[in-house]
């Protein structure tokens, strides 16, 4: 048995539009009907393992619930970093928490005793945002690297490289260390590993051709297997004012129905620092043998860009990836997305364009990575666009802002069936709500009332109110907002079923 820790706190912008600072990559059906994070869930299925524990932001917790939920699959806390802090202290509050754990939450989000997990179990340390197209090599590589990670070695998995890469940092590995064999018997499983020599930054191209050409060096995957008490051993020794701020961390932590919270300000006090700088190279460095790399030979992935999700989708004869209503004339070799209006391309090549509801992206294949820039002036203007999108989801479902004007703003507003939205005043706009389809069961001051289909109520300014959906399918209905100002941070709550404070949006 080993315990999956799932690091889903990226927010990057590699893939804008498509992917925003409130609803980053690891939460897109980038490819196939699953999330990013959900596929990384999936494909730990048939191995042996306790319920996965999740790290993310605080501003993404109610999209990964709703994620694990629609999995079926229980789990071991969602941790909620109030700040980022990088990869060696999110793992230090999960090695923290695992040999701590008396409970995990069941399929029916039920705590129930967790009597039969080793307090100090081997912890399979996962990327939320990364692609493995073989599974089988996958799992067989994960079963070989449990051996020698219940053995104290700290363990890596270095991706076979396929080209020279210089995005990628690199692992160049060693003698071979001898393994039992793998419980999982395969042709891509021959039980060889080797100690780590040492790690390599990113390199410039000769020399990542040189490393391809020498077989000796791995592409750092990011991905790690190591017992939980190993993990805090070493990292209490080389960086000990990391381990002690975790543990000042944890000290305060607090549990919020699926939801781990560690105290603020000890966490946002944790020097910023990743596993490979603060743990794995220093000791690498000892040549004690502690480090180990299993090779990883499973279409690996980690969607660095547009042209990497071009290369591991499925191509059209003319080299196109189209998503969406797309009509292609004498185009080749693009990347070309929609959401919602037609896009019709002819005589481009090597082109990415992207077109969500609040902004288009065209750029060359070959320059897509430069995207980066553009959301860096974004931000530098105060704009939204990096941070949300038109669209965006709540615990209780979503809404979709579809027009706005200086003293007005019109919503679509989606609530799943027996949700409730916080009961709440504004003190800035009045709301009018037209129900388009679904039931809604609405509080207005001190009367209640049922509103159906092409029903509508006024909410005025001041007024404290409710909305929720008592039925079994959506509700949907239209929202026209009011007033001197429409932000969403213009909310003053009285009662949340979802833990959420006053001011927080949505």
């Amino acid at each position: 048995m080993f315990l999956p820790i799932i690091m889903a706190g990226g927010s990057g912008t590699r893939l804008w539009p498509l992917s925003r600072t409130n609803y980053p990559k690891q939460f897109l059906n980038l490819c196939g009907e699953q999330s990013m994070l959900q596929q990384t869930v999936a494909r730990l299925g048939g191995l042996s393992h306790t319920p996965s524990m999740l790290i993310c932001n605080e501003a993404h917790r109610f999209i990964a619930a709703e994620q694990m939920r629609q999995l079926d699959e229980g789990h071991s806390g969602i941790f909620l970093e109030p700040v980022g802090r990088n990869t060696a202290p999110a793992i230090a509050l999960a090695a923290i928490k695992a040999t701590e754990a008396k409970e995990v939450v069941s399929r029916e989000s039920v705590v129930v005793s967790q009597k039969d997990q080793e307090q100090d179990p081997v912890m399979l340390v996962l990327a939320a945002d990364h692609v493995i197209e073989d599974v089988e090599a996958f799992q067989a590589s994960i079963e070989q690297a449990h051996v020698l990670a219940e053995s104290g070695k700290m363990v890596t998995f270095g991706v076979v490289a396929t080209g020279p890469e210089t995005g990628y940092g690199y692992v160049r590995r060693g003698a071979p260390v001898e393994s039992r064999k793998s419980k999982v018997e395969s042709e891509k499983s021959d039980s060889i590993a080797y100690e780590v020599s040492e790690f390599v930054e990113k390199p410039n191209l000769e020399t990542a051709q040189s490393y391809v050409d020498g077989g000796q060096h791995y592409w750092n995957s990011g991905m790690f297997m190591f017992k939980a008490s190993r993990y805090l051993e070493v990292l209490k020794n080389f960086r000990p004012d990391i381990h002690a701020a975790c543990l000042e961390s944890m000290q305060g932590q607090a549990v919020d129905n699926d939801f781990v919270r560690v105290d603020v300000d000890a966490f946002t006090a944790c020097p910023d620092e990743s596993i490979d700088y603060a743990v794995m190279e220093p000791l690498c460095k000892q040549a004690n043998g502690d480090v180990v790399v299993v090779p990883l030979d499973a279409g690996w992935n980690d969607i660095g860009g547009y042209s990497a999700l071009w290369q591991i989708s499925d191509q059209d004869n003319n080299g196109n990836v189209l998503n969406g209503d797309v009509k292609a004339v004498a185009t080749k070799n693009s990347l070309i997305m929609g959401e919602d209006r037609l896009i019709a391309t002819v005589g481009i090549e090597n082109l990415v364009i992207v077109d969500t509801k609040d902004a288009i992206l065209v750029a060359h294949m070959d320059k897509a990575q430069e995207v980066k820039s553009i959301v860096a002036q974004l931000k530098a203007e105060g704009r939204s666009e990096p941070t949300i999108h038109r669209e965006v989801y709540r615990p209780w479902g979503k809404y979709d802002s579809i027009d706005q004007g200086e003293r007005f703003q019109v919503k679509r507003i989606t609530v799943a069936p027996g949700a409730k939205l916080s009961v709440q005043m504004h003190h800035h706009r009045a709301e009018h709500w037209i129900v388009v389809s679904g039931t809604a069961k609405v509080t207005n001051g001190d009367k209640a009332i049922m509103l159906s289909e092409n029903e509508s109520t006024y909410i005025p300014l001041g007024t404290i109110h409710a909305l929720e959906n008592p039925g079994v399918i959506p509700l949907e209905l239209i929202e026209v907002q009011s007033g001197s100002y429409l932000g969403e941070d213009d909310i003053v709550r009285f009662e949340d079923r979802y833990g959420r404070a006053e001011g927080e949006k949505g």
